[in-house]
This record gives C-alpha cells, sequence and structure tokens, in this order.
C-alpha cells in the first residue's frame, strides 16, 4: 500500500529498500536511491547526498547524486568516488555522475526532496 520495497527476513527483521517512487530504471535493474545515498555518505569527503534518476537515451534512466561537502574537504575525482562505490554497491548503481551543491534540500521533517533532487540533476 505505502509503495516500499522491502524483505522479511528469517529472523524476522524487517530491511526497507526503498519507496517505489523513487525508484531508479536504469537497464532494466532497479535502483533504490536510499542505497546509493546511504555509500555515497560513507565517503570521508562527502557529507550529504540525494540521488535522482534522469533520462538515458540507452539505459532509460542514469543514477546521478546530487553531493554536498565535509567542511574543509577537498572534492574527490570521479574516479576516486567509483573506487569507493565500487565497494559498496553493484556497479550499476554507481551514480554516473555528480552535482555538487553546498547544502541538500530537505524537509522540516528531514526528509530527501527528490523532486529538487532531480531538478538539480538536469544539470548533470
Amino acid at each position: 500500500v505505502s509503495g516500499d520495497a522491502g524483505r522479511l527476513d528469517e529472523d524476522s527483521k524487517i530491511t526497507v529498500f526503498g519507496r517505489g517512487s523513487t525508484c531508479i530504471n536504469t537497464g532494466g535493474e532497479k535502483v533504490f536511491p536510499e542505497e546509493v545515498e546511504e555509500a555515497l555518505r560513507t565517503h570521508p569527503a562527502i557529507f550529504d547526498a540525494v540521488v535522482a534518476g534522469q533520462p538515458d537515451e540507452r539505459w532509460g534512466e542514469r543514477v546521478v547524486g546530487v553531493v554536498s561537502a565535509r567542511a574543509g574537504a577537498a572534492r574527490p575525482d570521479m574516479a576516486e568516488l567509483k573506487a569507493h562505490l565500487a565497494e559498496k554497491l553493484a556497479g550499476y548503481k554507481v551514480p554516473k555522475a555528480l552535482v555538487w551543491v553546498d547544502e541538500i534540500k530537505r524537509s522540516p521533517a528531514g526528509k530527501q526532496d527528490y523532486r529538487w533532487a532531480k531538478e538539480v540533476a538536469a544539470s548533470a
């Protein structure tokens, strides 16, 4: 009913993958933005992240990260970031492009603003 996707594990633990309405379909594979955002935030130079899909002629959609840097941190180049993410994500989930912003827009409750992210990601 909610549109959330998840799994009930054998030990009755629920793992939530993400909301279906924000799911990115790239080359027939489903990518939940929340998983990619969490992986992006593990990089020492990235403070916050939100992920959106953008139209792609070949793949249907491509994964684009909108990220903000930690104070005083140098922005990593794409090769370094891809190497970092390769340890955490399947290749098709790694963002094809990044857009650096001063701050990620969130709702008063702290939720990512996916509509804003999609607009910002269009500049990638």
